[in-house]
């Protein structure tokens, strides 16, 4: 008891209410490990392992020697702005101006700023699980409701445009679109995203797309930004997107969104009280990023598409484990349910969270539990890890699978 008497009512409902993230906790449970000379080999980063390109760090340094560290615009360097513009118009046809740009501190801030300027308590938004762990938190965090819809494998875990129109109510503010998705790495089509456009168009809600896995696409698949299908569903749509996984600058913290000019300006003004701007210097590497030598790009994307191959192919010639192949970003999410009524040395497995602590005690593996992404049957690895680490570590999971009686 505090000295009010009040003891933990201190804290507010909503700090109390939001759990960890998962996928953070499990990466620095793996680290920590790690430093203590443990050979742990780790499946749960969400974050590519490449290092950042030699003239992306130069621009860093550049902006440092030539003194680029004061405060700068709330809402980001207006060429760096320009430069966002112009992706969005190369990469998804698509006309923006620097006004309708905000450029944050990573893409989860800029969530984080989505959500603010749109919701009020009680506004609900829709979030097709499987599902990246921080949106619902999101949603919390500002006061609105997270509406769970649950996808289907036959669907390869996509939301329909019939599930989005039933769980509609007036409350209704936003649905969270993710393409690729994480963790299932699944692309939505054209003719997918035009059906659940015209949802978001008949009953006017707000498409909140998360495109930051849109360079890492593979086969076949195509990335398509919902906004690119008409002007109408273009006002409706905030994209969201960043460098972390384009580019491997997970630590630079830079995101971005394209909006309509009302919703960037309420951005801008949140902004520019919880945060004054982002990091000067990483702008100025973001920058670089965005308009520099792209090859690099290609040459990470070819690489996780080799690691997928690996991984695919090795899971799915494993006992107890199914899974579908992912179409982008760099994860595997995984069907563990045949390992639960399992038992590994007498312990019980259980569910993929008892299942992930055994992994890591006993074979030094580590893998994200997918209750935090509204899955609670499945597991996803990440294959943002090297192919040798990749290899020792499902040697690793097939050893403990062939444990389980």
């Amino acid at each position: 008891m505090n000295r009010n008497g009040r003891g933990e009512k201190m804290l507010s409902r909503k700090a109390m209410q939001i759990t960890p993230s998962p996928t953070l906790s499990i990466d620095a449970k793996a680290k920590q490990l790690k430093s203590e000379g443990k050979d742990v080999i780790g499946f749960g980063a969400g974050e590519p392992d490449f290092d950042t390109p030699a003239h992306i760090k130069k621009a860093a340094i550049d902006a440092i020697n030539q003194g680029f560290t004061k405060y700068t615009p709330a809402s980001g360097i207006p060429e760096l702005k320009e430069a966002v513009c112009a992706r969005l118009s190369i990469d998804n046809h698509l006309n923006y101006q620097p006004q309708q740009i905000v450029v944050s501190n990573g893409a989860k801030h800029s969530l984080n700023n989505v959500f603010s300027a749109l919701l009020n308590r009680g506004d609900e938004v829709i979030i097709p699980a499987p599902y990246w762990v921080s949106y619902p938190e999101l949603v919390k965090l500002n006061e609105g409701v997270p509406v769970i819809i649950e996808t289907k494998k036959e669907h390869n875990y996509k939301l329909r445009s019939e599930q989005l129109e039933k769980a509609l109510t007036p409350r209704t503010k936003a649905l969270i679109l993710n393409s690729p998705s994480n963790p299932t790495g699944q692309v939505y089509t054209r003719e997918e995203l035009e059906e659940i456009a015209s949802v978001a168009i008949k009953n006017n809600i707000f498409v909140i797309s998360d495109e930051v896995y849109e360079k890492l696409i593979y086969g076949e698949s195509k990335h398509i930004s919902i906004a690119s299908l008409g002007e109408e569903i273009k006002k409706l749509t905030i994209i969201v997107n960043g460098v972390s996984k384009t580019y491997a600058m997970t630590g630079w913290r830079i995101g971005f969104t394209a909006s309509e000019p009302k919703i960037a300006k309420a951005m801008a003004d949140i902004q520019s009280h919880n945060a004054s701007n982002p990091n000067s210097i990483a702008q100025k590497a973001a920058y670089a990023a965005l308009t520099g030598p792209q090859d690099c790009v290609e040459e990470m994307r070819r690489t996780f598409e080799e690691r997928r191959n690996y991984m695919v192919a090795s899971i799915s010639a494993m006992p107890y484990l199914t899974c579908i192949e992912p179409q982008g970003a760099f994860y595997l999410f995984v069907n563990m349910k045949d390992t639960f009524s399992r038992r590994f040395k007498g312990i019980p497995v259980g569910n993929s969270d008892q299942l992930a602590e055994l992994l890591l005690e006993h074979y030094k593996v580590a893998l994200v539990p997918g209750r935090g992404f509204g899955a609670p049957e499945y597991a996803r690895f990440s294959y943002a890890t090297s192919m040798d680490n990749i290899r020792a570590g499902l040697e690793r999971l097939h050893s403990f699978l062939k444990e389980l009686h």
